[in-house]
């Protein structure tokens, strides 16, 4: 197991928040920031990754966006839209990469 900087998943403090909470138990980001295993800390929490998955934007579904934090598919697109100031465009055919993460015991 390899140690990750969360920052380098983890976009802000908002979203590091989210996973201490346990809102959220996933990303999807346009590269790879880690393999099944790599662990990362927030605040002296220690997370895993479960799993690593490389999908397109269309592979997305509503479950996908409720592990994210958002509550369906079309209000994470929004999200995107909005924390990218306007320049993201969603492409269902963008490669993109599901990063799976859990507390670790």
């Amino acid at each position: 197991m390899s140690a990750n900087d969360p920052a380098d998943l983890l976009p802000n403090d908002r979203v590091k928040q989210a996973a201490l909470d346990g809102d959220v138990t996933q990303l999807h980001r346009g590269n790879r920031y880690g393999e099944e295993g790599d662990a990362f800390e927030v605040d002296g929490v220690t997370f895993e990754l479960t799993e690593v998955t490389e999908r397109t934007l269309g592979d997305m579904t509503d479950e996908d966006a409720k592990r994210e934090g958002s509550p369906s598919l079309e209000a994470y697109k929004e999200r995107m839209v909005h924390a990218h100031g306007g320049s993201f465009d969603w492409d269902d055919d963008a490669d993109v990469v599901r990063h799976r993460f859990r507390r670790a015991e």
